[in-house]
């Protein structure tokens, strides 16, 4: 095997495990990241921060990989995703399932150094949530409420990892992130909506129908209510304040973007979710800051 034929076959697992499509994982990062500074009132151990950090990038490849090999026979029929690894038939189903495992694994020995019971019983939901989420697209109307659990499963386990128990603002927490996701990932669903109808894919785009826009802005009102309550919760001021506030104006900036509902346009508000997550993370980072508490010391 020449190099490249190497070459080749390494961009296919970097695509497959979606390492260039690094929008998704930093999806998971930013709710993660939100609970580890929460959870550790704005100083979570070096260790913790790393762990997670890695965990959101373990965890959204392992999913995706899960995803490809569930969709592989569906994805093909999709102009957006005919030329993924496993659609393509690039990569066999076996190695798909070989990487899903190593994965799992990589996954089980980078949180073992922080388990204890909760964040056991917590380690192994999340793990039956990634495996099952393609099913979700089967069956559920909204999958996208599925998709923001998994996604946002993080959440508990960080409050776990540092207290041992996941107090409501933790579930709170959760639950505003799948609000979140729910309005980002509709925005994606808008994109494929006429393939989606052809082959018989139930998403959050065909399920509201006409009422797409509307229900993405009520999806992010929810979910910036929510988080504000839990910032409020955990004592923030201003500075969390004015990352909130900001999260709300880029949302309405994607207002303006769907509401032609143009799927290049509906595909920038998706990937403007992560200017989202990363205010709301500059907020609640910068006002323990503002108060004298400082990561990692």
């Amino acid at each position: 095997m020449n190099w490249n034929m190497i070459k080749s076959r390494l961009d296919d697992y970097e695509r497959l495990l979606r390492l260039d499509f690094p929008i998704g994982s930093l999806l998971l990062f930013w709710p993660t990241m939100w609970a580890v500074w929460l959870s550790s009132n704005g100083r979570p151990g070096g260790s913790v921060a790393w762990i997670f950090a890695l965990g959101a990038v373990l965890m959204h490849s392992l999913g995706c990989v899960i995803n490809d090999y569930a969709d592989r026979d569906f994805d093909p029929h999709v102009r957006r995703t005919r030329d993924r690894p496993l659609a393509a038939r690039r990569v066999s189903a076996r190695e798909a399932l070989a990487l899903a495992l190593i994965l799992s694994v990589a996954a089980v020995f980078l949180i073992w150094p922080l388990l204890n019971p909760a964040l056991m019983w917590l380690t192994a939901i999340a793990a039956v949530l990634a495996l099952t989420y393609p099913l979700a697209k089967r069956f559920m109307a909204i999958p996208q409420v599925y998709l923001g659990v998994s996604f946002g499963f993080a959440i508990p386990m960080a409050y776990a990892a540092h207290l041992g128990r996941v107090p409501l603002e933790g579930w709170v927490l959760l639950i505003g992130n799948v609000f979140w996701t729910v309005a980002y990932d509709t925005e994606y669903a808008m994109v494929d909506r006429p393939d989606d109808l052809k082959i018989g894919i139930k998403t959050s785009a065909i399920t509201f129908g006409e009422y797409d826009v509307a229900a993405v802005m009520f999806c992010y009102a929810l979910a910036f209510l929510l988080i504000g309550w839990v910032g409020w919760r955990a004592g923030l001021g201003y500075p969390f304040l004015g990352g909130l506030l900001l999260a709300c104006g880029l949302a309405c900036r994607h207002y303006r973007l769907i509401r032609g509902r143009e799927g290049a346009a509906c595909f920038r508000a998706f990937h403007g979710n992560n200017a989202v997550g990363m205010a709301i993370f500059a907020g609640i980072a910068l006002d323990y800051c503002a108060r004298g508490v400082y990561p990692f010391v």
